[in-house]
């Protein structure tokens, strides 16, 4: 505790993982979070496949927010009151093209959340230089005034996960992290705290709540800047 950090970027690889069921999501983003682990506040943004909020299992840019640890407050992008879209380039909610595919170019997106200083909004940033919209300071009690940790990452949703047979959702590019880097990445991580400048974050945990079915790999030692993968297949003879 006591870090205070005030904005987060990346670039993350866009792929198109597979989905099972309606009901389920995989997700690669950049989440902000201040709070306890039941009862936390985040904001998030990156790339979804979501068939329940957009209705097909195409690769989509999404937001995310929530006061309480999700338990009754907070929705995917302009799902409920909350998130501002200003751009009219962007929408939320828009399909992502070209994807990265196995043995191809990989194809990236650059995402920047950072809070401004005058207005004390957090707003979320596409690509270098389009503002795509921006969540109000009052819809936050600790976030309107700082993070306290910043995450990069996948996520899948199941009401199976744990259970057996275990969901064939997949995270990232449906591969776990390797050499050859065909899953899930981020790259360019930085983060914006006191100091005025984005900066390498110093001090990085990488975790994984189900090794077996999803992994993670961060690289940071002897290179310039670090590199983060992750992914898995979900259901698999070692998650069975």
């Amino acid at each position: 505790m006591g870090y205070r950090y005030l904005g987060a970027k990346g670039d993350m690889r866009v792929c198109n993982p597979s989905v099972e069921k309606e009901d389920e999501f995989s997700t690669s983003q950049i989440s902000l979070i201040n709070g306890a682990y039941y009862d936390f506040e985040c904001i998030e943004s990156g790339w979804a496949v979501n068939p329940s909020v957009y209705g097909d299992r195409q690769t989509r840019l999404f937001v995310y927010w929530t006061v309480d640890g999700s338990r009754k407050t907070g929705c995917f992008d302009l799902t409920c009151p909350g998130f501002v879209q200003t751009s009219n380039e962007i929408s939320l909610g828009a399909a992502i093209y070209p994807i990265s595919l196995p043995g191809s170019l990989p194809y990236q997106i650059t995402i920047y959340v950072y809070k401004d200083p005058f207005t004390n909004n957090w707003w979320v940033q596409y690509g270098e230089k389009t503002n795509i919209g921006y969540w109000p300071h009052e819809l936050f009690r600790a976030m309107s005034s700082n993070a306290e940790s910043v995450e990069w990452g996948g996520e899948v949703y199941s009401s199976t996960v744990g259970h057996t047979p275990h969901t064939a959702t997949q995270m990232g590019c449906g591969d776990f992290p390797d050499v050859f880097h065909e899953s899930g990445s981020m790259t360019r991580m930085r983060i914006h705290d006191n100091s005025e400048f984005l900066k390498i974050p110093e001090w990085v945990d990488d975790f994984s709540d189900e090794y077996n079915c999803y992994d993670v790999m961060y690289v940071g030692d002897y290179v310039e800047d670090p590199e983060f993968y992750y992914g898995g297949p979900g259901k698999n003879p070692k998650c069975p």
